[in-house]
């Protein structure tokens, strides 16, 4: 219990500034969305889609990599030197490519009259690819609090730039005559979304000098037989990374494209099916910030006699936590987290938010399940497993959304689904891969008991219907702690008995 305790801990340490800085992200948004044009805002929007799948290039897997070799390694220094100058060479040559060919790369991307957005964008993606190994190793050393707190000042630096920059230096250049020599040294009025980049790229230099330290501490020299097997190990870890985000993203961007409607209309189906989306996103912060704490965790245990009876015990109070917060959510839907995150006209297709919630604790027990891989050095079926999870996302989404009203699944509703699909077909394959490569002995009884408990509670909720706010809260309060009495009843350890 000690250990997981631990891990707990350490979970509610990561999961501070990964769900504050979700939060506030979602207000930049509300502030953005009245500052810019759509077309404006389409420009920050595209430069981030691009972002995501080239962080995972840009990463290889190395940090996956880094646990693993430094748990197998006596040299543990040599490990960190080894990810370290290897991503530092990989960024490097990134950001002079890309500097060398941005007129290109800002005219393949649609924005040739803008290539200082690919430059900056470059030395954006470049600083945090290198500051990834010393997250790593802050993770691995039980740091979590510096990390917290370093993952904390990049958020707030970002988000406090973009305000300073985008709200009030054109309120005082335009109201504060004095202040124009002043602001003139580091404001434009003539720029806009440009003050978006410049504020994410200096809270990447700020993230990088506090990292620094660390940095210039270790032993500068490259393991090149441990370099290739740590590249050996992280390689498919890469491929898995690009087919996960087909999974997370792709759906949205064949909607605008197969959806048999005009343009306008098939934009507004992606809106609606974004904004309800992101409610169900609340279970995939607390699996990140679970992830950030249990890798180095799991990999510190895996020569520990018991570690496969722990990692089983773990899965237990995880499941707990998912259907909690799933609980969390659609019990107070309508009444709570509707009114405060999406609004009147995006609320119709709050019927995926459920089905979206159910496959991201899938995707969560996925998670949990794909660690024999790593700690089995196979991460080729980590590659496998995302791969197939893709072809289920892109052959379901042809499938279903271009199916009229008239069918069951269709537009964003096959969407949906399709997501359900893969993450459930991905954990179940992952779960029957590991029992054969890596068997730890999880209580499937457990999972199906909770996860069911869970959608009794769910559809009692959705079908007893009570007039008035508080009266209907109270009600769902109630179901609530039945599910969570029932889990502390049932993981409640007995009297411990002693010899006679």
């Amino acid at each position: 219990m000690s250990s997981i305790k631990s891990l707990a801990g350490q979970t509610v340490i990561y999961g501070v500034p990964t769900i504050l800085g979700r939060f506030l992200q979602y207000a930049m948004v509300i502030v953005l969305t009245r500052i810019f044009l759509p077309p404006q805002y389409g420009i920050i929007s595209v430069y981030y889609a691009y972002a995501s799948f080239l962080m995972v290039v840009l990463t290889y897997g190395m940090e996956t990599a880094f646990f693993r070799f430094s748990e197998k390694e006596a040299d543990k220094d040599s490990v960190f030197s080894t990810g370290m100058i290897s991503l530092l060479l990989t960024s490097a040559s990134f950001i002079f490519l890309t500097g060398l060919f941005s007129g290109s790369i800002s005219a393949w991307i649609g924005y040739p009259e803008h290539r200082e957005y690919t430059l900056w964008f470059s030395w954006i993606l470049g600083l945090d690819a290198v500051v990834a190994i010393p997250f790593a190793r802050l993770r691995s050393q039980n740091k979590a609090a510096w990390f917290a707190t370093v993952k904390m000042i990049n958020i707030l630096t970002n988000i406090g730039l973009t305000l300073f920059f985008i709200l009030f230096c054109p309120w005082a250049w335009s109201s504060h005559a004095s202040m124009k020599p002043l602001l003139g040294l580091v404001y434009r009025p003539d720029w806009g979304i440009e003050y978006v980049f410049i504020a994410n790229l200096a809270a990447s230099i700020l993230t990088l000098v506090l990292m620094l330290p660390m940095i210039l501490r270790m032993k500068w020299r490259l393991n090149n037989k441990l370099w290739r097997k740590m590249l050996v190990y992280a390689l498919p870890l890469l491929f898995a990374g690009l087919a996960g985000m087909v999974n997370e993203t792709f759906d949205r961007l064949l909607l605008r494209y197969l959806l048999p409607m005009s343009k306008e209309m098939a934009e507004a189906q992606v809106g609606i099916y974004s904004a309800c989306y992101k409610i169900s996103i609340l279970i995939t912060l607390f699996v990140q910030a679970y992830r950030f704490a249990a890798e180095p965790f799991f990999f510190s245990h895996a020569r520990e006699k018991d570690s496969k009876l722990l990692y089983a015990r773990i899965m237990d109070y995880f499941i707990i936590a998912l259907c909690a917060v799933f609980l969390l959510t659609m019990l107070y839907l309508d009444d709570v987290i509707l009114r405060l995150m999406i609004g009147n006209k995006f609320r119709e297709g709050r019927g995926v938010i459920p089905i979206l919630m159910m496959a991201n604790i899938f995707l969560g027990v996925y998670y949990n399940l794909s660690i024999w891989y790593k700690l089995t050095g196979k991460t080729i079926w980590g590659a496998l497993l995302s791969v197939m999870g893709a072809v289920i996302t892109l052959a379901l989404n042809f499938w279903w959304i271009p199916l009229g009203p008239d069918h069951f699944i269709h537009g964003y509703i096959g969407s949906a689904w399709a997501t359900f699909i893969c993450y459930g077909s991905m954990m179940v394959v992952a779960y029957l891969l590991g029992q054969t490569y890596y068997p730890v002995p999880y209580n499937l009884k457990k999972f199906a008991g909770y996860l069911g408990l869970a959608l009794l509670i769910y559809f009692i909720s959705a079908n007893v219907h009570i007039s008035g706010m508080a009266p209907r809260l109270a009600f769902n309060t109630g179901l609530l702690l039945v599910f969570l009495l029932t889990a502390f009843f049932v993981e409640k350890p007995g009297p411990v008995k002693t010899p006679d």
